[in-house]
């Protein structure tokens, strides 16, 4: 790609239109993608303008939200290729970029569509953020089971040019009740003089349009499908989900589970493109909270003062005491809160738990405590003692504070990402200060 598009940008310069169109007909829409997103808004546009309507459909639903609502705005003027943009995207990639606009700007995209495509946009939008209503697509192919594999074939032909899959077909019912799902293999595999019926065993999995997509993650790592059906409360086929749009969903969850986990309040779409004003508001508020918490840590300092002034070489090691803490109880909260989002622990379970955490926060402690040891051997022999029981229980503590402050949120009904590595570690700091000037004080009789 390096290599590629300087070669594009100086067609541009040149003003070669022809030769820019027909090398743009030879790229993959991926390299496409990536190309006109590496590019200024306006050669995004130029080269939007020259792509086709397959590749535009494509290449458009690929583009981050800031680069596709660029491409939107840069075709404006030109009502017709906007309205035959939106009109030709999936309508499931439609609703994704409908939901994050002004709901003015979304009204007046959504007067630009045929009324095929309104009435079905219109529809996916009807239902409730993040849910998989908004999701799913309605370009599926569905048969009744009381036709022949050759009769199925004829209708696949003839309706599947424009579903989203053709890897499964839906069996319904005159309601256009789900009765089964049926893989195009077995289709193929059948005679075709035999009834649809008889390849059917009435197992099948699907998803209900109103439920949070998280729970259509689950279902999809559960069963391994490419798509899945989503239906009504009636049982009425309305719709697939396919493997992609779920791929996209876990992209989105991981990355504000990620912005949570360090405090940040939004995830910026693009740091390069995001306001200074709007990069500084999403970091602000936790990192504000997190220094009137670290005041503890300061006031716990200066009650030990004493203490500091008698024995100096205590202070050589406050940092890496209670770093150490902190990032035992770093990583003990990661691994909850991954395990309650994947569903392998549940809220009943903190109580079992805690033996487990503390017999392995005790043995963490036990070797990072020899290693300090070893290091306190040389700079200051005379608070190994102190150093190593301080080093041992602060891992327990740190470790013990991860662990339960994703449970404790979540009892709350508070996203658990949101016991985040600052707030750990600024809880394990207080608590290190404390335990290790206090022992420092019993053990050198202040």
């Amino acid at each position: 790609m390096e290599v590629t598009s300087p070669h594009f940008l100086d067609l541009i310069k040149q003003k070669e239109w022809r030769k820019l169109k027909l090398a743009l007909q030879e790229m993959d829409d991926l390299d496409l993608s990536l190309m006109v997103e590496s590019f200024s808004a306006n050669d995004k546009i130029i080269l939007f303008r020259l792509l086709s309507r397959e590749q535009a459909k494509n290449v458009f639903k690929m583009l981050p939200q800031s680069d596709q609502e660029e491409i939107i705005e840069g075709l404006s003027e030109n009502s017709q290729k906007l309205s035959r943009l939106l009109n030709d995207i999936e309508p499931d990639d439609r609703t994704s970029f409908f939901q994050d606009l002004p709901e003015d700007i979304t009204q007046s995209f959504i007067e630009m569509l045929s009324p095929e495509e309104r009435e079905i946009t219109v529809k996916l939008l009807s239902y409730p953020k993040d849910s998989i209503g908004r999701l799913m697509t309605p370009e599926f192919v569905a048969i009744k089971a009381d036709i022949t594999v050759a009769k199925a074939f004829e209708h696949i032909r003839q309706f599947g040019q424009d579903s989203e899959t053709l890897n499964v077909i839906y069996i319904i019912d005159d309601a256009w009740r789900l009765i089964d799902d049926i893989s195009i293999k077995d289709l193929i595999l059948a005679s075709p003089e035999q009834d649809v019926s008889e390849l059917l065993d009435h197992r099948f999995v699907f998803l209900n349009a109103w439920d949070d997509q998280e729970a259509a993650i689950q279902v999809f790592k559960d069963y391994d499908r490419e798509a899945l059906p989503v239906l009504n409360k009636n049982g009425v086929l309305l719709g697939i989900v396919t493997f992609d749009d779920i791929l996209d969903v876990i992209e989105e969850e991981s990355t504000e589970d990620f912005h949570k986990f360090g405090s940040v309040q939004n995830a910026s779409k693009n740091p390069l493109k995001e306001r200074i004003f709007s990069l500084y508001k999403n970091r602000i508020v936790w990192l504000v909270l997190l220094v009137f918490m670290n005041v503890f840590s300061g006031a716990a300092l200066a009650s030990f003062e004493d203490v500091i002034q008698q024995v100096v070489a205590l202070v050589f090691f406050l940092p890496l005491l209670i770093d150490s803490g902190g990032n035992a109880g770093s990583q003990s909260a990661t691994l909850m809160i991954r395990y309650l989002a994947l569903g392998e622990i549940q809220l009943s379970d903190w109580y079992k738990l805690i033996g487990r955490e503390l017999l392995v926060s005790f043995l963490l402690g036990l070797t990072m405590a020899a290693s300090v040891a070893a290091v306190a051997s040389f700079r200051a022999p005379e608070v190994i003692i102190v150093v190593c029981m301080a080093m041992v229980i602060n891992v327990m503590l740190g470790s013990l504070i991860g662990m339960l402050l994703p449970f404790i949120f979540t009892k709350f009904k508070i996203d658990p990402a949101t016991a985040s590595a600052p707030l750990v570690t600024s809880l394990s700091d207080i608590c290190g200060v404390l335990i290790y000037f206090s022992l420092a004080a019993r053990y050198f009789g202040f």
